[in-house]
């Protein structure tokens, strides 16, 4: 597995990585004082997208339950009336300020799951509360701004709504990026009116929402309010089968988003791996399901199962763009993806293929280290890094929790 050199090279990385963490990446914001657990020196600030690296830290280290408190506040904290978070909080190199920016969704993991989570490592009931309430306004900002055609599912209306950088996913969307009629970024709750397939019914998204809706039920539960987490069982349990029953293509045995003409959008991006990491597939339910996508798809070398898995976009689809020198959702295997794998593989039984990933990745990041401290993704066939953001938060985390799970510190 490892030889003796190798994995003394993985102990030293992973305490440079411990020391990194708690003198660069848990700091404060300028004129704040809550330590939150910033992305990198390319990323100067905290994502939606990455909230669950804070909550994984703090799953792995209890004593830290506030950097994942801190990271939930500062969303929570901005908001707005509208029931919308922001895509992003990052700090401004030239003031002590910050710029919070609302012009895309770019969740990833449900936000009111990761709640929940960060509830149960800490067992504060005011915090479940806040939690339930925030979390309520959000779920209303999806059925009132992203439910626009009618159809039951929420809606992508904008390329960095998805937070895939490079991918086909954008393929034929008048606005790849945010929508900005004249230059200027509006809301991420204006809905473009000129897109030739956009409002997009989005697995991701989708996946996400029952994801929010189930935490809903279970915040509501725990708080008493029984006939209250009955109606989020129906709303989630109506978003799986709207999934279902306009996603899902049982001949590919494969969901795909959906255009706003109805048309399926036939990529086989990394989404599928949301359906397993929000709990939407029933492992005893959806059994056949499951096995049929993760032998035909996830399982196959010809398309996520490669030598450093998992690729963003499946290396046969002909959307798969080859390797880049920057970030791409095309193509490349991402370090998001792999931590999320923490998420799903163990729970459906894949902890085998976890543990061969796992591998395959500290081979990788270990053999490049010396010109590319843990950046943010590498090529799926080669394990070749691109020069995409070093000491990359995701990246650092599963690093570690990979050493540690195949036993080498």
């Amino acid at each position: 597995m490892f030889s003796a050199e190798e994995k003394a090279k993985i102990k030293e990385i992973c305490e440079q990585i411990d020391k990194r963490i708690k003198n660069e990446h848990l700091v404060c914001f300028k004129g704040m004082d809550k330590p939150l657990f910033l992305i990198s020196n390319a990323y100067h600030g905290l994502w939606l997208e990455h909230v669950y690296d804070s909550v994984f830290y703090a799953q792995r280290h209890p004593e830290y339950v506030h950097i994942a408190i801190n990271a939930l506040d500062i969303f929570i904290d901005n908001q707005n009336s509208e029931g919308l978070y922001p895509f992003s909080v990052m700090y401004r190199d030239n003031d002590e300020s910050c710029k919070v920016q609302y012009t895309q969704i770019q969740e990833c993991v449900s936000f009111p799951k990761l709640c929940l989570m960060t509830y149960r490592i800490h067992g504060d009931r005011e915090l479940l509360l806040k939690y339930y309430n925030s979390s309520k306004a959000w779920d209303g900002w999806y059925r009132n701004f992203r439910m626009t055609t009618g159809r039951g599912l929420a809606e992508v209306f904008v390329g960095f709504d998805t937070g895939h950088d490079g991918s086909g996913r954008k393929n034929g969307m008048k606005w790849k990026g945010n929508y900005a009629p004249e230059g200027v970024a509006l809301s991420a709750s204006v809905c473009p009116t000129d897109c030739d397939v956009a409002p997009i019914l989005a697995v991701d998204l989708n996946a996400s929402l029952y994801a929010t809706e189930k935490a809903l039920e279970a915040m509501a539960r725990e708080l008493g309010l029984d006939s209250e987490a009955d109606e989020w069982a129906r709303l989630a349990s109506d978003i799986k089968a709207k999934i279902f029953e306009l996603l899902y293509d049982r001949d590919d045995a494969f969901f795909y988003d959906v255009d706003k003409h109805g048309n399926k959008r036939k990529m086989l991006s990394s989404t599928i791996f949301h359906l397993f990491m929000e709990g939407v597939l029933d492992k005893e339910a959806d059994a056949e399901v499951i096995k049929e996508i993760y032998d035909r798809h996830i399982k196959n070398p010809e398309e996520f199962w490669t030598a450093y898995p998992f690729p963003s976009m499946a290396v046969c689809d002909p959307t798969c763009v080859g390797h880049r020198d920057q970030n791409c959702w095309g193509y490349h295997s991402q370090a998001l993806i792999a931590l999320r794998c923490t998420m799903w593989m163990d729970e459906y039984g894949m902890g085998k293929d976890f543990d061969t990933l796992c591998e395959a990745w500290l081979h990788a990041l270990t053999k490049c280290f010396d010109y590319m401290k843990l950046g943010q993704e590498l090529d799926p066939l080669t394990g070749e890094p691109t020069r995409s953001s070093e000491w990359y938060s995701s990246c650092m985390l599963f690093y570690t929790y990979a050493a540690e799970r195949l036993g080498v510190i």
